[in-house]
């Protein structure tokens, strides 16, 4: 299939699927006409690729998954792999979380001094 029709099918966009063929996620041949075209397989890639992105994994986090992208990944229940680098992205996450929260509240203090000043 095309890359339109495999964005159709994934409610996903040319553009992501682009992305992920970069990152290397996603394969696909080239037509004589130069279009991409993609094996039918490629909607449970995207799907399971999407399903670990919507999780909060990053693409090169996706990426030490490629062996079990063409299966069903949920039926497999979580392997090791996968729960030490969920558990690396949920700190890096808390620490986000962490730091934009610090600075929120030097922000509302400032604000709240500002306006006592005035």
């Amino acid at each position: 299939m095309r890359i339109g029709e495999l964005a159709v099918a994934t409610g996903t966009t040319v553009r992501a699927l682009r992305h992920y063929e970069q990152a290397g996620l996603l394969t696909s041949e080239r037509a004589a006409n130069g279009y991409r075209w993609f094996a039918p397989d490629a909607v449970t890639r995207v799907a399971n690729i999407r399903l670990f992105l919507d999780a909060g994994l990053t693409a090169d986090d996706v990426r030490v998954f490629l062996p079990c992208l063409d299966g069903d990944v949920l039926a497999q229940g979580p392997s090791a792999g996968f729960l030490r680098i969920a558990r690396a992205r949920l700190d890096v996450i808390d620490r986000r979380i962490a730091a934009q929260t610090a600075v929120r509240d030097r922000l509302a203090e400032a604000l709240r001094t500002a306006q006592s000043a005035s």
